[in-house]
């Protein structure tokens, strides 16, 4: 939805609910498609051993898709991954007042959803890493794949049988991409 008026990050966090999700690009709001089952349960899985890692390791911080990242200001951009990774070394000494967190997570992870378009899902991994992402994990429930982007020119798409590898991002991370995926 393109709004006359931009709108800043703060006015976003003020708008009275009205049911959806929104996003902010360059000022304008986006209204969020609810995801289905599918897409849920991908994203669940993958957070849930992501988690489960980081708390296990004391590595950082796991924030969920309802989480909007302050990645631009003016005009403001606040974009929220499905799941997103920060680590402790930077994590503020204390917890930023309560609004969007300022600036990307190391890591951010999309799941593709149908509908989707190549160009919607590019925008995403290039404001990620614009703003400072380490490393940004495209996965496609459809494909049964990752892509994993540390760069614009460093790229990989993993399959199935390939290990997905948290790297310096997140280390220690490993699992199989197949086993992120539903049956």
């Amino acid at each position: 939805m393109s709004t006359a008026t931009l709108v800043t990050a703060e006015q976003l966090l003020r708008m009275s609910d009205d049911g959806y999700r929104y996003e902010l690009i360059a000022g304008e709001l986006r209204k969020m498609t609810p995801a289905g089952w599918r897409h849920g349960t991908v994203g669940g899985r993958l957070e849930t051993w992501l988690g489960h890692h980081v708390e296990q390791q004391k590595l950082g911080r796991i924030f969920l898709a309802e989480t909007g990242f302050l990645i631009a200001r003016n005009p403001d951009t606040v974009r929220a991954p499905d799941i997103a990774f920060i680590h402790k070394d930077h994590l503020p000494a204390e917890d930023p007042e309560e609004a969007y967190w300022p600036g990307a997570p190391n890591l951010a992870v999309e799941v593709v959803f149908p509908g989707e378009t190549l160009g919607e899902i590019d925008d995403k991994v290039k404001a990620w890493l614009d703003a400072g992402a380490a490393m940004v994990w495209v996965v496609n429930p459809k494909w049964r794949n990752v892509t994993v982007y540390r760069s614009a020119t460093d790229i990989e798409t993993l399959t199935e049988n390939d290990q997905l590898d948290g790297q310096e991002t997140v280390p220690g991370f490993r699992c199989r991409v197949g086993d992120i995926f539903v049956s």
